[in-house]
């Protein structure tokens, strides 16, 4: 840091009585304030350059909008400081638009100069964001569920991570306990995209390694009105068991059209349904429905030795104190835990780099992945070359929707 010297200000009866001798003193002042105006110009950019830029892409409307506010909402409780730089959060809304989250993608790297993007909210924006961040060599940590997302680590996805349990976690989950409970026959229904795609893969998968037969499968979209054709051309196969493949409050319209048909079976939701907007959406139609879920949803009735328990009474408090009881959701965790991950590497990645260079970024990438033995609020993540998400079976738990409300399923 260049020295600054404070100067008395001159008398007019020392100015008069010094003027011939002072001149060359001022050449001096002169050219001492322009080399300190250097120095200042050298420094300044150095400072600009200590601060940490996290951009997130996220769906604050349309409808995936009750995934994307959480995450938002969870963003003003990450850390301001890390590493002892400070951090600047940018949040953009991709509209629920693979084509937007695109855009917001290319506008964190090329303007922004973000050193890593949290997001998208959904599988589908998810997946299109994966070539604009390997060009960009900017690390991102997705919030949505599809394994494709991080499998396989192929060139492009050397740059990405995610927090949310993956599809095949949560459709083995309910295979497993379809078989508990007799399930031999069972149908799909799920969202006409990515998402409801990828799981569907997963969970006939899984019912096949069960001796579950699967009888049907349908496809709806987003905005549908209605899911009538659908769901009578599944309940003409008699399933046991109806698994709902879809994120958010659309996800609701399966289920209470089955319920409103009559239907008496099992039915199952994918863990993208896990916020108070989707109980609310669905109402009564979706008591005594279940499905594989964050074990934020129901921390506090975890047994004791569970490992996210701790850390997910932890945001649940830090969340409710400013959003109010009950408004917790699994999608802000997953945003929290996003957050916890890059507080571990980016310590790490200070070492080999100055937050927005290119060492940095590469840095922290690396960092991710070195991640090992790190509790969050859904389990403990141990990342390596070939595991981008690095949680295990702790991290989802069964649970029955009883009267709006979530209930944990002890094995």
């Amino acid at each position: 840091m260049p020295r600054i010297e404070f100067l008395e200000p001159e008398t007019p009866r020392a100015r008069a009585s010094n003027h011939s001798r002072t001149t060359p003193s001022r050449n001096r002042l002169a050219r001492r304030a322009v080399a300190l105006c250097a120095a200042l110009a050298g420094v300044l950019p150095g400072i600009a350059l200590a601060q940490v830029k996290i951009g997130l892409v996220l769906s604050l409307t349309g409808p995936a909008a009750s995934l994307g506010i959480p995450a938002r909402d969870t963003v003003a409780l990450l850390p301001k400081q890390i590493g002892g730089q400070s951090v600047e959060y940018i949040v953009l809304d991709d509209a629920s638009d693979t084509t937007q989250a695109v855009q917001d993608t290319k506008k964190l790297i090329s303007e922004n100069h973000v050193d890593a993007i949290i997001g998208s909210s959904i599988t589908p924006n998810s997946l299109a964001m994966i070539d604009v961040v390997a060009e960009g060599q900017t690390p991102m940590i997705s919030l949505a569920s599809s394994a494709k997302i991080i499998e396989p680590v192929d060139a492009k996805r050397h740059w990405v991570f995610k927090t949310p349990q993956t599809d095949a976690m949560m459709a083995s989950a309910i295979a497993e306990h379809a078989s508990l409970h007799g399930v031999k026959t069972i149908a799909f229904i799920g969202q006409a995209d990515a998402l409801g795609e990828t799981f569907y893969t997963e969970v006939a998968k899984f019912a096949q390694l069960h001796h579950i037969e699967m009888v049907a499968s349908e496809r709806f979209n987003r905005t549908d009105p209605s899911v009538t054709g659908q769901v009578l051309k599944i309940l003409a196969t008699h399933p046991d068991a109806v698994v709902v493949g879809a994120a958010g409050t659309p996800a609701a319209l399966p289920p209470k059209t089955l319920r409103e048909r009559g239907y008496k079976g099992l039915i199952y939701h994918n863990h993208g349904v896990g916020n108070n907007d989707f109980l609310r959406v669905c109402g009564a139609d979706c008591n005594g429905t279940f499905l594989p879920a964050s074990p934020v949803l129901v921390a506090a009735q975890l047994p004791a030795d569970h490992p996210a328990k701790r850390l997910a009474l932890d945001y649940i408090a830090r969340f409710e104190a400013v959003r109010g009881a009950g408004s917790v959701s699994a999608f802000g965790s997953y945003t929290w835990d996003a957050g916890m991950l890059l507080g571990h590497a980016v310590p790490i990645a200070l070492k080999s780099g100055a937050p927005g260079t290119p060492e940095f970024r590469r840095a922290l990438r690396d960092a991710l992945e070195a991640t090992r033995g790190l509790a969050d609020t859904n389990g403990v993540v141990n990342m390596s070359a070939t595991d981008h998400l690095g949680l295990d079976q702790r991290a989802r738990v069964m649970v029955e929707i009883k009267n709006a409300k979530w209930v944990y399923q002890p094995r």
